[in-house]
C-alpha cells in the first residue's frame, strides 16, 4: 500500500472513532411524570424527588430526562396524558400526589413500572398485592394518611380543649382519599367526643362557598383533608380560614408556612425524596413486584404562633412540647 494511500485511510478510521463512540454510546432513560394539578407550587417537591433520584445515581439532565405531564387540575385529561407516556415507551412512570394520578397509569400499562405516592392503603385500593411484595408493575409511597387522621383530631383537641363540632372539608374529585377520610374521621371523632360536619369543594369556587356554608354552621374548627388539590389551593384555603376565623389544620407545613394555623403529616418533601430513590432503583434494574411499598421516615407537627394569637389561641405547653416546628 502506498505511503498516501495508508494515510489517507488511517486519516477515515480516526475520524469515523467518534461516530462509532457516539453510535454505541446507550441512550439516556427517560422518566414520565404524572400530576394531577399545575407545576406552580410544585418546586420543592420536584426538588425532593430529583434529590433521591441524585442518591439513586441519576441527575436529570446528565443521565436521565424527565418528561413532565401535568393535568392542570382536570381530572379527566389523566387517562390519556398517561397514555401517552406508555407511547412515548418511558422507562418508568413516577404516578404521584393522588389516588387519580396513580389509578390512571395503572390502567394505562401492565407493564411499565409505576411508582406511586398515595395516601391511602395500596393493597386495599388494588394497586398491589401486598406492601411487601407488590407482584406486578407498581411499587411506591404509602403516606398513611388515614392512620394521621385521629392524631391530626387529637392535636386539635390538645389546641382547642373547648372543641366540640369540628367542619371537615374534603374533595369529592378524589372519591378514594375522601372516601378514606370520611370513613376513618367518624369513630376517631366519636372516640374523643367531636361532632363532625363534611363539607365538598373540588373548585375553586366550590372553596369559596364551602367556606360561607361553613361559617354558617359556626363549627368550633375546620379539618382540611390532606389532598393534593387542595395543596395547590393552599393560599385560597389560608385567607379564608383566617377571614372567616375558622382554626383549622392541615395536613402539610406547606399551610403554616404561609399563614396556616397547624399542620401534622408526612414530611412530604422527603417523601418525594424517597419516590426519586425508589425511581433509581427500578432504573437500576428493580422490579416494581419485588420492591417493598414503604412508608414516609418523618413526621411532622407544625404550629404557626402568630396565626394561634390571631385567632385568640393560647398554645398548650404539652402541644408545643409536640411540635417539630413553631412558626413564628
Amino acid at each position: 500500500m502506498r505511503r498516501r494511500e495508508f494515510i489517507s485511510l488511517l486519516g477515515g478510521m480516526v475520524l469515523a472513532w467518534p461516530l462509532v463512540a457516539h453510535a454505541q454510546r446507550p441512550a439516556m432513560p427517560v422518566i414520565g411524570f404524572l400530576a394531577s394539578e399545575s407545576q406552580d407550587g410544585y418546586a420543592e417537591r420536584l426538588r425532593g424527588y430529583r434529590q433521591g433520584l441524585k442518591e439513586s445515581g441519576y441527575i436529570e439532565g446528565e443521565n436521565v430526562a424527565i418528561e413532565y405531564s401535568w393535568a392542570n387540575g382536570q381530572i379527566d385529561r389523566l387517562p390519556a396524558l398517561a397514555a401517552e407516556l406508555v407511547r412515548r415507551r418511558v422507562a418508568v412512570i413516577a404516578a404521584l400526589g393522588s389516588a387519580n394520578v396513580t389509578a390512571a397509569a395503572k390502567a394505562a400499562t401492565t407493564t411499565t413500572p409505576v411508582v406511586f405516592l398515595v395516601g391511602e392503603d395500596p393493597v386495599r385500593l388494588g394497586l398491589v398485592a401486598s406492601v411487601a411484595r407488590p407482584g406486578g408493575n407498581l411499587t411506591g409511597i404509602n403516606l398513611f394518611n388515614s392512620e394521621l387522621i385521629s392524631k391530626r383530631l387529637e392535636l386539635l383537641r390538645m389546641l382547642i380543649p373547648t372543641a366540640a363540632r369540628v367542619a371537615v372539608l374534603v374533595n369529592p374529585t378524589d372519591r378514594a382519599n375522601t372516601e378514606t377520610v370520611v370513613r376513618d374521621l367518624n369513630p376517631a371523632a366519636r372516640t374523643i367526643g367531636l361532632q363532625i360536619q363534611v363539607f365538598e369543594a373540588g373548585t375553586s369556587g366550590e372553596i369559596d362557598a364551602a367556606f360561607a356554608s361553613i361559617a354558617r354552621a359556626q363549627p368550633d374548627a375546620l379539618f382540611v383533608a390532606g389532598q393534593t388539590y387542595f395543596n395547590s389551593r393552599r393560599v385560597q384555603l389560608v385567607h379564608a380560614a383566617s377571614y372567616y376565623r375558622v382554626p383549622a389544620t392541615y395536613g402539610s407545613r406547606s399551610y403554616p408556612d404561609i399563614g396556616g394555623l397547624m399542620s401534622y403529616g408526612a414530611d412530604v418533601i422527603d417523601a418525594y425524596r424517597q419516590a426519586g430513590a425508589h425511581t433509581g432503583r427500578i432504573l437500576k434494574g428493580a422490579k416494581a413486584a419485588d420492591l417493598p411499598v414503604v412508608q414516609p421516615s418523618k413526621f411532622q407537627l407544625i404550629i404557626n404562633a402568630q396565626a394561634a394569637r390571631i385567632f385568640g389561641l393560647t398554645l398548650p405547653p404539652s402541644l408545643l412540647a409536640l411540635a417539630d416546628e413553631v412558626v413564628e
